[in-house]
């Protein structure tokens, strides 16, 4: 069964639909785990999409043909840009290094989203932003507090020099820009690579290769997230792009502070569920666990966009270990058939 976007046009603002109606829209990252799910939703609206890729093979789009045209481009060559945009009037950008570390490839579309003549274009930044100690929930103003957390060190820092470049560039060209700000994505397609991984599928994965009846739990389990699930991930980043391109900065994620123990202990039921054995974390107290505590404050997406989370996160959990049993083809037993 292949999993699609749950959100159709009915689902979005009615202003949002008549934005993207008929609009030709270049999406960077779009064949991969949130940008797939992005442009399914802008087919839904009605939108053209042009998909730009380093390789410019399908990726998660497989199965969605009509309306998408794959573009070969490597955001880190300027010519290449400069042709992979072309035609478009909005662009959302969501490409970045595999697992969100090094040098963000973003910035070389930014500059040429002006040069084109785009009507719109989209700053996908990071909760990675943030400082360690950071207010719980904690508000877009404190994205340039300090530095970022040292673990993301990297990747924070160009998440901000991107926000900075949106804005700069919508102060001294008039580009309307939209900067969403999003916190940790979960979901159908995410990255399974144990050597690129987050958190949450890097425990399904350990849960359902262990032939111990224990998985390892980087941490004390205490630690904490807001997770957001990936159709709404796309929702948001599309209702943001629509209707608040102003130059500022809009955290995205759900109003849910959930702990990596009870992540772990979920994950366990849910696997052992499946796999008809019984599998339980195994905590490391010693392992990396980067930033104590993150909470979204949703207000101000709430406030300017009506914007919530849909999805509970149990019930998001539950759709990715059943996307991740049928698609990663380990063995299963019949009581999950």
């Amino acid at each position: 069964m292949t999993y699609r976007s749950m959100y159709g046009a009915c689902d979005f603002h009615p202003a949002t639909r008549d934005f993207f109606r008929g609009k030709t829209v270049a999406v960077t990252g779009g064949t991969g785990f949130i940008g797939s799910h992005l442009v399914e939703q802008l087919l839904a609206l009605g939108a053209r999409c042009i998909v730009l890729s380093r390789t410019g093979g399908p990726g998660f789009l497989t199965d969605v043909t009509d309306g998408v045209e794959l573009r070969t481009c490597d955001l880190e060559s300027l010519s290449q840009t400069r042709e992979g945009i072309r035609g478009a009037s909005i662009v959302l950008n969501l490409a970045a290094t595999v697992a969100g570390l090094e040098y963000n490839f973003a910035h070389p579309a930014s500059i040429f989203a002006q040069e084109a003549g785009v009507e719109r274009f989209l700053v996908t930044g990071s909760a990675c932003v943030y400082p360690r100690f950071c207010s719980l929930p904690t508000p877009e103003e404190e994205g340039f507090v300090g530095e970022p957390e040292p673990t993301n060190s990297g990747y924070g820092w160009a998440k901000r020099m991107q926000e900075y470049l949106g804005a700069q560039y919508a102060k001294e060209f008039g580009l309307a820009v939209a900067i969403a700000r999003p916190y940790n994505g979960y979901g159908p397609r995410d990255d399974f690579d144990p050597s690129t991984s987050h958190v949450i599928p890097a425990l399904i994965r350990k849960a359902f290769e262990t032939p111990s009846g224990h998985f390892d739990v980087w941490g004390d389990g205490s630690h904490s997230r807001s997770f957001l699930y990936v159709d709404d991930f796309a929702r948001g980043l599309v209702e943001i792009a629509a209707r608040y391109a102003v130059a500022d900065v809009v955290n995205l994620g759900a109003d849910e502070e959930i702990t990596i123990g009870e992540v772990a202990r979920e994950v366990g039921r849910l696997v052992s569920d499946a796999r008809g054995v019984k599998v339980e974390p195994q905590f490391q107290p010693a392992g990396l666990t980067g930033q104590p505590r993150r909470r979204c404050d949703t207000s101000k997406a709430m406030r300017e966009l009506g914007f919530q989370s849909r999805v509970p996160f149990r019930d998001g959990l539950r759709r990715m270990v059943d996307w991740y049993a049928e698609h990663a083809h380990y063995p299963l037993s019949s009581h999950s058939q």
